[in-house]
């Protein structure tokens, strides 16, 4: 495994790169790292090139005061250097949850370079003006208090929100290495994270999904219902799409079904390579 730092301007982007083959961005969610993808990185290793990268204001990548540093139109324009800067002009992109809202961001930004998409437990955003204001001012009053009160309490509260009550049944040693990501972030970058690219303020790409020209994968845990749902409504809306869901496993697919989720994804991956999907 290789590891760089990206320089971009005054912000520096880290990434982790290993394997060989097509190159694969994968974005991790809210309060993640590059780390979050070890086990799944290490596994489609032999397969592709896995870049794993610290996303604005979280890990290593810089976590700049400028709360436009961290709007979606912004980390897209970074992500799309880094990329050019590695040297890879196309690449599949994978993202979780605020990866996933990401990802479909880059794509519809940037649909010539991705040669396919795989969103796990993730949304366009909301849709009406409403919704979204209420989820700014919450997003807005969890910020302060993660200024207010630090890491390390707000990690303490994040952990018990229903989303991830599946994550309980993890074996201990995964438990705690998640726990040691969200405790390794910085209160600025956090904080600027949820202002500038939470779900409150996300695009609503609802009207978007119809533009995706390229093969898409949808990937839900069957026990998260919410997402399943928002998923079979998105398969809907655009032209080439698939939705599978992955049993006994919740929010986090990736870190509660790894061999399933690597055989589903790395199947994915390879059948749009090979023009099948």
């Amino acid at each position: 495994m290789a590891e760089q730092m990206i320089q971009l301007d005054e912000r520096a982007w880290y990434a982790s790169v290993q394997g060989r083959g097509h190159p694969i961005l994968m974005l991790h969610g809210f309060t993640g790292s590059a780390d979050s993808w070890t086990h799944v990185a290490k596994a489609l290793a032999n397969r592709f090139q896995c870049i794993a990268v610290d996303i604005t204001g979280h890990g290593r990548t810089s976590a700049p005061m400028d709360i436009s540093a961290y709007t979606m139109e912004n980390v897209c324009a970074d992500l799309l250097q880094v990329m050019s800067k590695l040297g890879h002009d196309k690449f599949h992109v994978l993202g979780y949850s605020m990866g996933g809202r990401l990802a479909l961001c880059l794509a519809l930004t940037a649909p010539w370079r991705v040669l396919s998409l795989c969103l796990e437990s993730a949304s366009p955003g909301l849709q009406t003006e409403q919704e979204r204001a209420l989820r700014r001012a919450s997003d807005e009053r969890l910020a302060d208090e993660i200024e207010h009160y630090g890491v390390e309490v707000f990690v303490k509260k994040w952990e018990q929100l229903p989303l991830f009550a599946t994550q309980a049944r993890l074996p201990e040693s995964v438990r705690l290495a998640q726990r040691n990501i969200r405790l390794s972030q910085r209160k600025v970058g956090l904080a600027n994270s949820l202002r500038g690219m939470g779900t409150g303020v996300q695009p609503n790409l609802w009207g978007r999904l119809g533009e995706l020209n390229m093969p898409v994968l949808l990937v839900t845990g069957a026990l998260d219902e919410k997402f399943c749902h928002i998923a079979e409504r998105m398969l809907r809306e655009m032209p080439v799409g698939r939705h599978i869901t992955i049993a006994d496993a919740g929010h986090t697919v990736h870190m509660e079904q790894t061999a399933a989720y690597v055989d589903a994804v790395a199947a994915f991956f390879a059948q749009s390579e090979r023009g099948e999907v």
